[in-house]
């Protein structure tokens, strides 16, 4: 489970598409108060900040829709309180990059 902190437009498609319904997950579990993976660290990171992760979803989708996906799970933005940046990271943004690259996936990275 992951959501990346680097911009969308540099994730392959893989990466896109399968942070997108990460990122679901994640607002599901916080949004519903699912206990099955409410202790993940990429869901705790989340937690008071899901005006950061709805953020986050909207350049998400803006990329999708660049790319040609269709786009057709919105979130409900009346949901989306607290924090309005992501400040804590499971790992910084410079070592998610690295993280990347040895996946060998295409991603636009440097």
């Amino acid at each position: 489970m992951r959501v990346w902190d680097i911009p969308p437009d540099r994730l392959c498609r893989n990466h896109l598409l399968g942070e997108h319904r990460e990122l679901h997950a994640i607002w599901s579990v916080l949004t519903n108060n699912k206990k099955g993976y409410s202790h993940h660290p990429e869901v705790l990171r989340w937690r008071g900040r899901l005006r950061a992760l709805y953020r986050r979803h909207a350049s998400l989708v803006r990329e999708m829709q660049r790319r040609t996906y269709h786009h057709q799970s919105p979130l409900d933005a009346r949901r989306a309180s607290g924090a309005r940046t992501q400040t804590v990271y499971v790992d910084p943004p410079d070592e998610q990059l690295k993280i990347l690259k040895r996946k060998g996936c295409g991603c636009k990275l440097f």
